[in-house]
């Protein structure tokens, strides 16, 4: 019950921060959003940092470690607010969900127990699938012809790409690291790295002249759609490994768009609807058939160690 809650609750939030951001995209540059945004959940985490470092229980690892996912980190984030504001939430969301191509993509160069994929029928027909869907999304979107259109499809498109990097580089470098404390550290990074894109190409003094609505919504977006998500969904991996929370996560496209519905009005016509059920079905066949090969893999290793037991 309590990863069936935690991971509901994870989509439920990751939910609201699209929603959250569009808002926020007619009051501060994406740069800014980005760094204030980010801050409020390093600040709201801060003090179980402190905690460990008193404990001494933090892998001094983690800070050389911890660079390289952070610097992906801030990349994807960049991207992902700037993409706000060219497109409508419900739309980018879903196309974010291609990043799962590009892990199970990256997965199958860098890691040699991933490889057995490529003999994989549910792994190759979510692939078909999930390019089909893609293509079917964008191609029938209305007004796709717009320049604004066609940047937010790109950068979003990217965004994907990078968060592809962004695991792939925290599965290497967290390796045998506790994932909170490592996500802590990387969120301080993060924040860093922000903040300098901020200074540099954005306008945080403009900050200063929001009102109420506007900052309120960047301190529960903060809290509820980067730091209580992203813990609710370790929770859920935890305790009911990766399958489940990676498929229930694909539905967060569509509680988007119900919510962007009535505030943005935004629409979807029928045959992008069923394109995007077709992507998502083939980014859950990919998870599906990744998830799959594990248990054989850990029979496998078992019935190994059984032979050389027998040998001796």
């Amino acid at each position: 019950m309590a990863a069936t809650g935690a991971c509901l609750g994870a989509v439920a939030l990751w939910s609201t921060g699209p929603i959250f951001i569009k808002y926020l995209t007619g009051c501060m540059d994406s740069w800014s959003q980005n760094a204030v945004r980010y801050s409020v959940a390093v600040v709201f985490w801060f003090p179980f940092l402190l905690y460990v470092l008193r404990k001494g229980a933090l892998d001094p690892r983690i800070w050389r470690r911890a660079v390289l996912p952070a610097v992906a980190n801030v990349v994807m984030q960049s991207l992902y607010a700037a993409a706000f504001y060219h497109i409508d939430p419900g739309f980018l969301t879903l196309l974010s969900n291609t990043s799962a191509l590009w892990v199970a993509g990256f997965s199958l160069a860098l890691f040699p127990e991933e490889r057995p994929l490529l003999t994989s029928a549910r792994f190759w027909g979510g692939l078909v699938l999930s390019l089909g869907g893609l293509f079917g999304v964008l191609y029938f979107k209305e007004g796709f012809a717009e320049k604004r259109t066609q940047i937010g499809v790109l950068l979003i498109l990217l965004q994907a790409l990078m968060w592809g990097v962004y695991t792939i580089c925290v599965k290497i470098s967290l390796r045998g690291i506790d994932s909170r404390t490592g996500f802590s550290v990387i969120s301080i990074y993060t924040v860093v790295g922000l903040w300098l894109c901020a200074l540099l190409w954005g306008h945080p003094g403009r900050m200063l002249e929001m009102g109420m609505g506007p900052w309120a919504a960047v301190v529960f977006s903060g809290i509820t759609g980067i730091a209580l998500a992203h813990v609710f969904y370790y929770t859920a991996i935890q305790r009911i490994g990766a399958t489940i929370p990676m498929l229930v996560v694909l539905a967060q496209p569509f509680l988007v768009f119900s919510l962007s519905s009535p505030i943005f009005h935004e629409r979807l016509n029928g045959p992008q609807l069923l394109c995007g059920v077709v992507l998502l079905i083939g980014s859950g066949l990919s998870i599906w058939a990744q998830q799959h090969l594990r248990p054989r893999e850990a029979a496998s290793k078992e019935q190994n160690l059984l032979d050389l037991a027998r040998e001796g």
